[in-house]
């Protein structure tokens, strides 16, 4: 999870925008040309692993090592790839949007004979570059965000990031009783279009019972209008702020929305990272006890913020879930199983979302932060 180069992608994982604070230490990255000369991560050469029981060769290309949800991607990657044996390299963009390091590693995928590539997509400008490995033989799956078109995947494991975003709507509309909601809609682009960003807003504002006004496009609703959600009430957008989904993104967002509307009374955030930002805005103006921030992730740190007052929900999803899995699609179907399927009735394969709050609303199913905390990711 607003961004006007058209890089629409179906499912998810905003998700997720770059996080400002490092990642865990010991992760190795591959960026840039260095990839090239990159080995796997168990220490041996990527190698394609034709069957049986030799190593199947498996990129993994995130959008980048610092955000604890592609840090648990990885994570769980290695974890499965040891199980299955598979030698798996690990590639990851500088910062969110660099598609040219993400072009160079699936070229190096092709180039060592990998047998399939797992991607976090960071735009439409890799599109090509995979086409290519497919063409190649290599078997792609898109995790947590489909590329555009989708079919330029063989399949995406993701989040259904606009029930992701309902949930959160849902909720809000629920706990304000049928009181004017002031709305924050803090985006992760208003340069691309990314379907992460566009499927979390407008499932937000679908859960609150609001007409997003387009299917590709944010910012295209009523700015003010009845909400349909809960008891219903009046609303009032405030504004559409790009955040980068970061923190520093979401405060400077959050400060640009209260410039524009001191009456804020709800947020939506693209992500964990970019809520923390806009609460740090809030509080720094005096306001954070007054405002509701609705975000979504499901990381360890999120659920904290939950517990602690910080978000009023979380929409939780399970990033190393999806990494898992495309590891192991990849490994049996090198050995010469069948191509894995999607959800009945979806067009990916859907690895679950749920809704974390510490207070329960009428009408709306929650988890509570210690029931999702056996779940969670990132420590």
């Amino acid at each position: 999870m607003n961004m006007s180069t058209n890089m629409s992608t179906s499912h998810a994982s905003v998700r997720r925008g770059r996080h400002t604070r490092a990642a865990a230490a010991g992760i190795t990255v591959c960026l840039g040309v260095t990839l090239a000369a990159c080995g796997s991560s168990d220490g041996s050469s990527s190698s394609s692993g034709s069957g049986g029981g030799g190593k199947v060769g498996v990129s993994l290309i995130l959008k980048t090592l610092s955000n604890p949800y592609f840090v648990s991607m990885e994570k769980d990657a290695k974890t499965q790839a040891g199980k299955d044996n598979v030698s798996l390299t690990v590639a990851a963009g500088s910062t969110d949007g660099d598609t040219q390091t993400q072009i160079t590693a699936i070229d190096n995928a092709i180039s060592r004979g990998d047998k399939g590539i797992l991607i976090t997509t960071n735009g439409d400008a890799v599109n090509t570059a995979l086409k290519r490995a497919k063409q190649a033989g290599l078997f792609v799956i898109a995790l947590d965000t489909a590329p555009n078109p989708a079919n330029v995947a063989d399949i995406t494991y993701a989040t259904d990031n606009e029930q992701a975003g309902k949930l959160d709507g849902q909720y809000a509309a629920a706990a304000l009783d049928g009181k004017p909601a002031v709305i924050a809609m803090l985006d992760l682009f208003n340069n691309q279009v990314v379907s992460v960003d566009i499927d979390r807003d407008h499932g937000f504002l679908e859960g609150m019972g609001i007409d997003p006004g387009s299917k590709t496009e944010n910012g295209k609703e009523a700015k003010s209008g009845k909400y349909t959600g809960g008891k219903g009430g009046t609303y009032t957008i405030a504004c559409h702020q790009p955040t980068q989904g970061a923190i520093d993104g979401g405060r400077t967002a959050m400060e640009n929305c209260l410039s524009a509307n001191p009456d804020i009374n709800v947020v939506y955030a693209i992500n964990e990272p970019a809520g923390e930002g806009a609460y740090n805005a809030l509080k720094a103006a005096g306001k954070e006890k007054n405002v509701a921030i609705y975000a979504i992730d499901g990381s360890c740190s999120g659920l904290k913020n939950v517990t602690s007052g910080k978000f009023a929900a979380d929409a939780v999803q399970y990033p190393g879930k999806m990494a898992a899995l495309g590891v192991s699609s990849i490994a049996k179907l090198a050995r010469g199983g069948s191509k894995p399927d999607v959800t009945s009735g979806k067009t990916f394969y859907d690895t679950g979302t749920a809704l974390v709050a510490a207070k329960a609303v009428s009408g709306i199913t929650v988890q509570s932060p210690s029931q999702a905390a056996s779940a969670c990711w990132g420590g």
